[in-house]
């Protein structure tokens, strides 16, 4: 991820920096709140099953607008009914990865289970989605008020060049002034799309104007499996809301959204028991043979046990189901004698999950049991990269969705996808990708973080593959989202932490549970926040790349109680 003097920088929730001591004790606190509260992973590095450390976080929230924050919680249930449709649709799913599985070992492994299952007819007619559509704030958005670049235009022209050579004491009333002159007298509509800018000496003494500049959203991906952080969501918000307290602005709570990611997923896992009709069966969770981000999937658990304590949990590696599962007269899923109504697959989605054809083989008997599946093997697929770059085309979205508002809704929020096959649209893509590399990634058909390739590093990437081999990755528009400015809290980092330059990543969840013909539930479950290092492409808090947050909503027509 890449910035330039130029990029916007939203107005954070309080004033920064703090006082260095006031810093070191409420960081001292919040590190050990974090651990407390569950907001914790095991270590990669120094890895022990019987000890944790604290999951990275950011200490107090950044700032999201609050019009494209709602937007994409509304849009939520549209984008599930969407999926859903997608993963029933077997032509399209077998026509749109027909490339990709000839050159993908693993997505044709899944394909071939899809392919089997489906000459042997469902068994399990329902699916439950427990999705997670991530996004980024645009900040090159269209919709972007011309005001805002004239205003952007005049400040990089006098500005930052004269607050550059004046006192640091005298560079954010010289900034603010000639941007205030800049937009008085807009008027009109213009007015709620461009907020007051001012200017801010950083750490180094660099001289950046900031502004809390209207931006859209644009789609990341949308996760079908394995869709992580519905604890860690709501428990960074604890986090924060905590640290907000001490550092006595407990009145900045109100602009932190509600959150209830952990219950309202877990419940969707509970209504699919419930559809399953069995008071003995349980809800298998398929894990790794070593779970870093415990506490994510332990509080899942947990949720589930305490408030409906007549559910049972179980958790199992695909190793261990192909040694002690079996399907039943019925083709139920039995683990020695106990029947599954609902598998949680919080592994599987990496090849590095299937060692052996024995996992493979406990992925099919699952795939063909009576258990309903989150995801079923068809929603799995229709979350590969592949497909949802096929979406992102207006005309494919209107064989999924028959609303032209929604479309049109939907439609806004991809950003530029770009096919690679050995076709004439492919290579030209390939051709557009070699001349000018910085303004994309490129993404194979993988979830879990670490697989992409970025800007310069592309050309490379794909001179070492075959025109057939390009075909199992997609090419991607580089978003460029907005900076935040704050502290960022890690295991073993220097204290007090600096403040750093941070891009964040929205994810909203969804449930839906349904079959080919009816969805009988629908609905958005919460929502997660990671932010990164603005210098940082991958953001996985798992992968050591990110960290926790939670959104601060803010209007861009300005309001108090921000800087």
């Amino acid at each position: 991820m890449s910035n330039d003097e130029n990029t916007p920088v939203l107005r954070g929730c309080i004033k920064l920096p703090l006082a260095n001591d006031e810093l070191l004790e409420v960081t001292s606190k919040a590190k050990d709140y974090a651990i407390m509260h569950g907001a914790a992973m095991r270590s990669k590095t120094a890895f022990s099953p019987d000890s944790l450390n604290f999951a990275p976080f950011v200490l107090v929230p950044s700032s999201f607008p609050r019009k494209e924050f709602e937007k994409a919680i509304a849009l939520q249930p549209i984008i599930n009914r969407l999926m859903h449709n997608v993963a029933h649709d077997e032509e399209f799913i077998t026509t749109t990865l027909a490339e990709t599985i000839k050159v993908d070992e693993f997505t044709a492994n899944l394909f071939n289970i899809y392919r089997k299952v489906l000459a042997h007819g469902f068994t399990q007619r329902i699916s439950l989605g427990m999705l997670r559509s991530d996004l980024m704030l645009e900040s090159c958005c269209p919709e972007l008020s011309p005001m805002l670049h004239h205003v952007e235009n005049n400040m990089a022209a006098s500005t930052v060049t004269a607050a550059a050579n004046a006192p640091a004491t005298s560079t954010v009333a010289a900034a603010t002034s000639t941007v205030a002159a800049a937009t008085a007298g807009g008027g009109g509509d213009d007015d709620d799309d461009v907020a007051e800018a001012n200017g801010k000496v950083d750490n180094v003494g660099i001289v950046r104007a900031t502004k809390s500049a209207y931006c859209c959203w644009k789609q990341v991906e949308i996760n079908t499996i394995a869709s992580g952080f519905g604890h860690l969501g709501p428990a960074s918000k604890t986090i924060q809301s905590f640290v907000l307290r001490e550092l006595g602005h407990a009145e900045k709570l109100k602009h932190m959204p509600k959150n209830d990611a952990l219950a309202g997923l877990c419940d969707g896992m509970v209504k699919a028991w419930d559809i399953y009709g069995k008071p003995e069966s349980v809800i298998l969770f398929i894990i790794e043979d070593i779970s870093y981000n415990i506490c994510d999937q332990r509080f899942h658990e947990f949720y589930i046990r305490e408030t409906y304590p007549h559910i049972k949990v179980l958790r199992r590696t695909l190793t261990e189901v192909h040694r002690e599962g079996k399907l039943g007269q019925r083709k139920e899923l039995l683990l020695g004698t106990t029947e599954v109504a609902v598998i949680y697959f919080r592994a599987g989605y990496e090849p590095a999950h299937y060692p052996t054809q024995g996992e493979w083989d406990a992925r099919y008997l699952m795939e063909t049991s009576l258990a309903i599946k989150c995801p079923s093997i068809h929603y799995h697929l229709a979350g590969t990269k592949k497909v949802q770059q096929a979406l992102a085309q207006p005309a494919v979205l209107e064989r999924f969705i028959n609303d032209p508002e929604e479309i049109k809704a939907v439609g806004k929020i991809f950003t530029g996808l770009y096919s690679l096959d050995d076709n004439d649209a492919g290579n030209a893509n390939y051709e557009m990708a070699l001349r000018t590399p910085e303004k994309f990634v490129l993404k194979p058909q993988r979830e879990g973080g670490g697989n992409n390739v970025y800007g310069v590093d592309i050309p490379d990437a794909l001179k070492r593959m075959t025109r057939v081999e390009r075909s199992a990755w997609i090419l991607m528009d580089l978003i460029h989202p907005p900076l935040s400015q704050g502290y960022m809290v890690r295991p073993g980092s220097e204290m007090p932490p600096q403040i750093v330059d941070m891009v964040s990543e929205l994810g909203i969840f969804g449930v839906v549970i349904g079959d080919a013909d009816n969805i009988v539930h629908n609905y958005q479950a919460g929502h997660m926040l990671r932010t990164k290092l603005s210098t940082a492409n991958e953001g996985g808090v798992a992968a050591g790349l990110g960290a926790l947050d939670s959104p601060y909503l803010i209007d861009s027509d300005g309001e108090e109680g921000y800087y």
